[in-house]
């Protein structure tokens, strides 16, 4: 536990360092197949060109669909800030709130005495210690020139890292004492295709996910639907995570009620269908489909190992969180399970 404790330690202190690093390397790692095949079958000479090729098409995709789904958004952010100046507007209180609900409130209301409440020493602690913490906020506001060193730095991760994986690939193993050289290989290989598969097969379904959410949205009217399919499609490259997504599309769905007037059961009843109905789509026939059983890890297993490794290294235990996972299972399926 002490050990324990001291590598915790020395983690904190290296996470800024760390984190780049790490980010960057899984970045690369599923960038390194497009350099491959463009320096191939492009037949472009130096390394070094096929990663500046990847990278600005790369840059350059990313780019074009922002510089495509802008205006859309931009059209749905501002219908939705008209329509949640509409709501607060026209906000009902005996839509939501009984005429006894409603008095009950004022008399809790009408008999706070703040000067009571800040009287309280709990209340005075809370306040002592969050002052600082809103100090801290504000400082850390300023910190925007350190972060772009930080990206800076994980960019030229990324580059090196991409011109020598070939050199990674190709002598990685000889750090690896002979005696356990082969064992090393078969695991490493085992990694390497259910990350390859895991990767590809979830991009594609948090893809399509993204998709069908952003067209229910749409069929429903809620404002902003184009956005926030994209966003739950990218929450689903974690599983289950779209959920987060649930909060806002409520609140949405509140000023969907609003503004049209529909009562506000009626907006919840569509957007939990959107929710049901693709989350169906998703379980039955994407994920069975696309997905398969390429890590040998269901949905279920995949969000206790992100869990696992993200409460005990943070973000660095997420992004390393399948590879070690996948390496475990392999191991044991190769060199425990066989022998009992």
């Amino acid at each position: 536990m002490h050990d324990y404790l001291n590598y915790k330690a020395m983690l904190s202190r290296l996470y800024g360092v760390l984190l780049p690093f790490f980010a960057s390397f899984l970045i690369a790692y599923l960038l390194d197949p497009v350099v491959d095949f463009v320096q191939t079958r492009c037949r472009v000479k130096f390394r070094g060109l096929s990663v500046t090729i990847v990278l600005l098409l790369f840059v350059g995709i990313l780019t074009l669909s922002v510089y495509l789904l802008i205006p859309a958004i931009g059209r749905e952010v501002q219908s939705a800030a008209v329509g949640v100046e509409q709501y607060f507007a026209n906000f009902d209180v005996d839509r939501y709130f009984t005429p006894e609900q409603q008095a009950k409130i004022h008399e809790v209301l009408d008999g706070l005495n703040m000067e009571s409440v800040l009287s309280y020493p709990e209340v005075r602690d809370a306040l002592k210690d969050l002052l600082p913490k809103v100090g801290g906020w504000i400082t850390g506001g300023l910190s925007w020139l350190a972060e772009l060193v930080v990206l800076f730095i994980g960019l030229l991760y990324l580059i090196f890292l991409l011109i020598d994986f070939p050199r990674i690939r190709a002598n990685w193993s000889s750090y690896v004492p002979v005696k356990y050289r082969d064992k090393a290989r078969v695991l490493v290989h085992d990694v390497d295709r259910n990350m390859n598969a895991y990767f590809r097969g979830q991009g594609l379904v948090a893809l399509l996910v993204g998709i069908l959410f952003a067209i229910g949205f749409g069929i429903i009217g809620m404002p902003m639907g184009i956005a926030m399919g994209l966003i739950i499609g990218v929450l689903n490259l974690v599983p289950y995570m779209q959920t987060l997504g649930i909060p806002p599309c409520i609140f949405l769905c509140l000023v969907q009620s609003a503004q049209t007037g529909r009562p506000v059961w009626l907006t919840l009843l569509g957007m939990v269908l959107v929710f049901v109905i693709v989350q169906t789509l998703q379980d039955l026939v994407l994920t069975p489909k696309i997905m398969g059983k390429v890590t040998g890890m269901g949905p279920a297993a995949i969000l206790l190992s992100l869990s696992i490794w993200g409460a005990l290294f943070g973000v660095i235990g997420m992004i390393i969180a399948l590879p070690l996972t996948t390496l475990g299972i392999s191991y044991y399926k190769h060199y425990i399970a066989d022998r009992y």
